[in-house]
């Protein structure tokens, strides 16, 4: 009991002072104090136990003064036994661990040793195929010695273990003569050099006796040069390599030797047999059949000593234990292959090794090399242990002493964790209330809005209408801003893992600011590296609401210049970053200087050594930087950047507006990433905004309809422009090095150069045609002459007359420009460049403007239009106004739209037979909600299928479905992790947002489960009630 008590007491003890500050941070929604309060409970309960009964017993008493000498006397023997105990249980456990590392290394060795093996093994077998194709199924044969050594000298790397390979031929005793003629020299016999063993300096093949007569030979005709000196000689002369051959040729797998010496350098070693076959040999043939249809013998040399040895250096920690290769077909007497037979401990560990020949049997038997050590560890852990016993026995009286206190801080503890519990429940639903109260009238306005816009209205009209649905989204957008801040206090905030395509998410963030920066007269660009994988797995909304506000703030504060998004491996910046120098003004993408990007991730874990990344992990971390040549942030402000609802100034509010909290969700929504976040800036010239974001690389067999999508478009339109040549007349390397970028995106190899002379000097000297000329506007404004010049004697030195185009920030003032030059047929791209926006102009420039494909992630307008012709769909909802939006936005792609306000409605309408092809359910209704209709309805739709299964009914009274199974989709207004989680578990559905239902119908922006729905419903063989597809 006395040992119970001082434990709890010191668990309470370390615990008590910090609980109150975990209180405090629980009630401001740390959701990280929970896991304490979980621990503190268990602790608590069973401290208070201990309490009582040792106040009971001992505390409220007089104890004599020998009762306690007795008592500590006891307390010294027992732990003093303790000790002892605890001395040989790590001992005990140190010499296991010990064991386990050396089975750990022996078994890593075993199989280093084995999967090498299997590879050697696997490309010597197709080795056998590979000659009996082009050796024994061609005539001439397509295989000389010349080719054969060749092959294997440049294939070696793919057979690590192999010293090398040769091929003998089958040659039957009939045949020898002609064969011995066309090959110009004699069968060579190998028992006698079996017998008597000659030293490599005096091995000469020619030498040896000719082959004795028997039925057939199997002389080597190919062989790698390390080997060559095996050529002519009869494998079947041999004992070894005879009974190889024969083993070999009956079974059709690979066969090994026993260990024996090698020709010429007399070093232990194996070989391995494949026999080859006709190449119309059945795969279930006989024995006899084998041996029949057997053309040669393909073997591979193994110099196990050397080879062994090799891949044990291979591992760093190799001197530490001795690793002894036999072969132990033979248990009474085992071949040694690789070792010594020196022992050091005793302490031994054996590693079975399968070569893939069941006849002979390999291990591996490890030993440590060093005798072990003292058992320190034990040695000082137990004394410890005593000392501490001996002294929590001396404070065990002023440990009484706090009993009362610590009880009283308990309880207090309690009542505040039942606060901060209450506090938390009522903070979620608070946030829940306040995402339907407002989202759901915010729905009602955007939808009329933009049912509104289909109307006939006049100019003025449209743009009243336009400026209130922007106030209305521009609203939306705070309140999402709001909630994700307070889903982030919360914890509540959690990441989707989909695959996606990084480059088609900022192509799309590019559309999005592309007008204001054309506005403002701003370069934007984007630049993402060739090593980043074409898709990715993660969260690509929360990426682009990341990067939307980094960018949202460059274009806000930038007025003149550039912005400029890199996207690297964290890898490629690692290796760069000896050679990285600073920005100049001949090195940015305007000319403006800007502020070094070097500086942005100083201080990053990930660029240090404990931070490092593995190299062999499935992860993809990426580096994103955004450069801007606008205002800067002033130094004093530079603190609070990231602190939300904090402002430089004042004024930034008035003049810019905003809230001051796109920062500071970007930063919790970087670390939710596993990456880090930083930034530079100098006032007056500009800001550079670093973060770095984990991601897991995605696979190329993903069914998702988006990266099908994506992959699918950007194959149609790379194949439209690949193989064609385009000159880039550009000064500056960063913005060249990105239009090389977006250009290569369409499978167009791009040179690029930096004057008129050097343009005109491409075009004369290349080996092929240019197919475009892509010509900086900067390079055409500052020699309006000189480009005239260089479009004249375009098409006199040109093989064929390129397509020039102007790639301009500008429309207006480069078409002003290219008239002033007299230059007509000029076609502007304008910028910032984006792959579907560069291929249609392409298209259109070169007579292929009908080809053009839509944008990643839209639908052409047509399709839109009959996206559901007569589809019936019911649309379930207390609220009028919801009705009527989502009512007249499907009727707006060809729908038959019913309506219901109740959910028994929706039973009464559902209740088969019916002609429903889905059903848009609410889940907040009042009498009957959305999971307790979808239960009734599904109910019914099983008693149905049940009786008619059973005969009770008649299928043809239900329109000839004999399993009726509607899809039923989830509409709410909350956006809680908690109403998702709801949906998926009473109605295996997902979550439709009100707020996106227009924006979800025209693919404005990403496509979650309702456009995946109503792509769905466009197809003709889609519902069939037989078929089960969300529920």
């Amino acid at each position: 009991m006395l040992c119970c008590w001082i434990a709890s007491m010191m668990s309470m003890n370390c615990l008590i002072n910090c609980q109150f500050k975990c209180t405090e941070a629980s009630l401001l929604g740390d959701s990280g104090t929970k896991m304490w309060f979980k621990c503190w409970d268990i602790i608590s309960t069973y401290s208070f136990k201990i309490h009582h009964h040792y106040y009971q017993f001992i505390g409220s008493k007089r104890v004599s003064k020998t009762w306690w000498r007795k008592l500590l006397l006891s307390w010294v023997i027992g732990w003093t036994v303790v000790s002892i105990w605890i001395f040989c249980y790590m001992s005990s456990q140190a010499t296991e661990k010990r064991r386990e590392t050396l089975a750990s290394m022996c078994d890593e060795r075993a199989r280093m040793l084995q999967d090498q093996f299997n590879v050697s093994m696997n490309h010597i077998q197709a080795m056998s195929i590979l000659i009996s194709t082009f050796h024994h199924g061609k005539n001439p044969s397509a295989i000389d010695q010349m080719t054969f050594a060749r092959y294997t000298e440049r294939t070696a790397f793919e057979r690590p273990l192999t010293s090398g390979v040769a091929y003998a031929v089958r040659v039957l005793h009939s045949e020898r003569e002609q064969f011995e003629k066309h090959q110009g020299w004699t069968i060579k016999r190998m028992d006698t050099l079996e017998k008597n063993p000659v030293h490599k300096d005096d091995y000469n093949p020619d030498l040896f006796e000719p082959s004795p007569i028997q039925e057939e030979y199997a002389p080597v005709i190919f062989a790698q040069d390390i080997i060559s000196h095996v050529i002519s000689i009869d494998l079947l002369s041999g004992k070894e390599d005879r009974e190889n051959v024969l083993r070999a040729r009956k079974s059709g797998k690979g066969v090994l030797t026993a260990p024996f010496p090698l020709l010429k350098t007399n070093r232990l070693g194996v070989i391995l047999t494949f026999a080859v076959y006709k190449r119309d040999l059945p795969s279930n043939a006989t024995p006899n059949e084998r041996i029949q249809a057997t053309n040669g013998y393909l073997g591979g040399v193994f110099d196990v000593e050397s080879l062994v040895e090799k891949l044990l250096h291979q591992l760093a920690s190799k001197q530490t234990i001795l690793v002894n290769v036999l072969d132990t077909t033979n248990r009474s007497y085992p071949i040694s292959m690789y070792g010594s037979n020196a022992s050091d401990d005793g302490l031994e560990l054996v590693s079975h090794l399968n070569f893939g020949d069941p006849f002979r049997k390999h291990e591996m038997r490890c030993r440590f090399k060093q005798k072990p050590p003292w058992p320190w560890l034990a040695i000082t852990t137990s004394i410890g242990i005593l000392v501490i016993a001996l002294l929590v026995g001396h404070i065990f009286h002023a440990a009484v002493n706090r009993i009362a206190k610590v009880e009283d801080d308990c309880h207090k503890m309690m009542e505040l964790k039942k606060q901060a519990e209450a506090a938390d429940v009522a903070k979620s639903q608070f946030l829940a209330t306040v995402s339907h109260e407002i989202r759901t009238p915010m729905n009602g306005v955007l939808g009329m809005l933009h049912m509104l816009m289909d109307t006939d209205l006049d100019v003025t009209q449209l743009d009243y209408v336009r400026t209130a649905q922007a106030s209305g989204k521009a609203l939306v957008a705070l309140i999402n801003e709001v909630l994700d801040q307070a889903k982030i206090e919360s914890g509540k905030l959690e990441l989707e893992e989909v695959q996606f395509d990084l480059r088609a998410v900022l192509d799309d963030v590019l559309s999005l600011f592309s007008g204001k920066a054309q506005d403002k007269g701003v370069e934007l660009a984007v630049f993402i590296s060739d090593q980043v994988p074409e898709t990715l797995i993660g969260d690509p909304g929360r990426f682009r609401q990341i990067i939307t506000n980094l960018m949202g703030n460059s274009i806000k504060f930038t007025e003149k210049g550039h912005i400029h998004v890199t996207v690297h491996l964290v890898e490629e910046v690692i290796d760069s970053i000896e050679v990285e120098t600073e920005s100049s003004s001949n090195n940015t993408l305007s000319g403006f200087p800007v502020a070094d990007r070097l500086q942005s991730w100083k201080g990053f874990r990930t660029f240090s050594q404990e931070g490092s990344i593995h190299p062999f992990s499935d992860s993809i971390n990426i580096i994103v930087s955004v450069e801007d040549t606008g205002e800067g942030i002033p130094i004093e402000a530079q603190s609070r950047v990231f602190t939300p609802f904090m402002q430089v100034g004042p004024s930034i509010s008035r003049t810019h507006g905003g809230t001051g909290i796109g920062l500071s969700i970007s930063k919790c929504l970087v670390n939710l990433m596993k990456g880090e976040i930083g930034f530079v800036s100098i006032p007056k010239i500009g800001s550079t905004f670093t973060f770095t974001a984990g991601f897991t690389s995605g696979s190329s067999s993903s069914k998702e309809y988006k990266s099908q999508q994506i992959n699918n478009q950007t194959n149609s339109v790379s194949s439209e422009f690949r193989g064609k040549r385009a000159l880039v007349v550009d000064p500056r390397s960063v913005r060249a090095k990105v239009s090389r970028y977006h250009i290569q995106r369409l499978g167009i190899h791009v040179e690029v150069v930096s004057d008129w002379k050097q343009g005109l000097s491409s075009i004369s000297q290349g080996g092929s045609a240019f197919n475009m000329v892509l010509i900086e506007q900067e390079v055409w404004d500052q020699d309006l002459n000189g480009s005239a010049h260089f479009i004249d004697n375009l098409e006199k030195r040109a093989i064929t007359t390129p397509k020039v185009f102007l790639l301009s920030n500008s429309i207006s003032s480069s078409r002003a420009n290219t008239t002033t030059s007299g230059v007509c047929n000029l076609t502007v791209i304008p910028k910032p460049l984006r792959a579907s926006m560069l291929a249609a102009s392409l298209q259109r420039a070169m007579g292929d403007g009908n080809k053009g494909n839509p944008r990643n992630g839209e639908l052409p307008s047509l399709s839109l239009q009959n996206l559901l012709p007569g589809r019936k769909i019911l649309i379930v909802d207390d609220n009028n106004v919801n009705l009527k939006v989502a009512a007249g936005a499907l009727k707006k792609y060809g729908a038959d739209v019913v309506s219901a306000s109740r959910g028994m409605e929706a039973i009464e309408l559902l209740t088969p037979p019916h002609r429903f092809d889905a059903c848009f359910m609410d889940i907040q209704m009042p009498e009957m909600d959305g999971f307790e209709a979808t239960k009734r309805i599904r109910d019914s739709e099983q008693n149905i299928n049940d009786r008619i299964h059973f005969g009770e009914l008649s299928v043809e009274t239900y329109n000839n479905i004999s399993n009726w199974h509607v899809p039923i989709l989830a509409m709410t207004a909350d956006v809680i992790q908690a109403t998702h989680e709801e949906c998926l578990r009473r109605i295996r559905s997902e979550s439709v947002g009100r707020t996106s239902v227009h924006d979800l119908l025209m693919a404005s922006v990403q496509p979650p489960l309702l456009w995946h729905a109503l792509r769905y419903l466009n197809k003709s063989q889609f519902f069939p009630r037989e078929k089960n597809v969300f529920l």
